[in-house]
């Protein structure tokens, strides 16, 4: 258990998010105060995640439309605030003890949305400043009392070799909208990379009659380059080689941002 003033807690963890959360200029975390049901209508968006590993509640962060316009004029299409948010709910979350299961992106202008009720009651808020407000963190009352010792980077790194991921928590809302900006912001969002050497349609007869040492014909001819995608859009094919006893792709060819996966 932390033995960390509520208030001094909750600041703390907000500079652990602001370090990673993506922003023009740095961020620096502002007292934290109350929170208010009111607090979403200054922010453009956000997200949330649920905490595990004995630390009860979720933690939520609202962007401004900075970053939010930047996501939707992203070159690799519409990008959801849940992936750029992620890694700062991430630190947030190992300052508190605990670890962050997948973000949701919250629709927090959608009629009738309740950040009270879906933080389960009363919050501390502490608002990141930059250009202005850019940013806010928001923590409940009782996540702040059930904190823990906080997590170091390497003993998350094991934590995450050795526990399954768990169902990520789906709030009752959706998703936000743009404004434009640079995409500078974007530079340090992690993105999910994956390299396909083609696809192919079964039965549900024929994959319950799979067994170890079975072949499965994919649509790709021997030689043929695999594709790259990114968040599920294809960018990129190239051959596939191995680098140190590892698959790599070298890439042979960029696609254009209309090209269809």
């Amino acid at each position: 258990m932390s033995v960390l003033d509520p208030t001094l807690l909750a600041e703390a963890v907000a500079e652990a998010a602001a370090a990673v959360l993506p922003a023009v200029s740095p961020l620096t975390p502002a007292p934290a105060q109350p929170g208010s049901p009111h607090v979403t209508a200054a922010f453009a968006g956000g997200a949330i995640a649920e905490l595990d590993g004995g630390v009860p509640g979720a933690v939520v962060i609202l962007v401004g439309t900075e970053l939010v316009a930047a996501l939707a004029a992203s070159p690799l299409g519409d990008l959801e605030i849940s992936a750029a948010v992620q890694p700062a709910l991430d630190a947030a979350a190992l300052r508190l003890g605990g670890r962050a299961r997948g973000a949701q992106s919250l629709d927090i202008d959608v009629e009738g949305f309740d950040i009270s009720a879906l933080l389960g009651g009363a919050f501390s808020t502490i608002p990141l400043i930059g250009t202005g407000i850019a940013a806010a963190v928001l923590i409940p009352e009782a996540t702040l009392a059930g904190a823990r010792e906080p997590i170091t980077e390497a003993a998350a790194s094991a934590i995450a070799a050795a526990v399954e991921e768990p169902e990520p928590f789906v709030p009752a809302f959706g998703v936000a909208a743009p404004a434009p900006r640079g995409l500078e912001l974007l530079q340090g969002v992690d993105m999910e990379v994956t390299v396909e050497l083609g696809r192919t349609r079964m039965t549900v007869r024929d994959l319950l009659a799979l067994t170890p040492g079975a072949v499965l014909e994919l649509d790709r001819a021997a030689g043929s380059p695999a594709d790259l995608l990114v968040n599920g859009r294809l960018v990129a094919r190239g051959e596939v080689v191995v680098v140190d006893e590892d698959f790599g792709l070298r890439v042979t060819e960029i696609l254009d941002a209309n090209a269809a996966v």
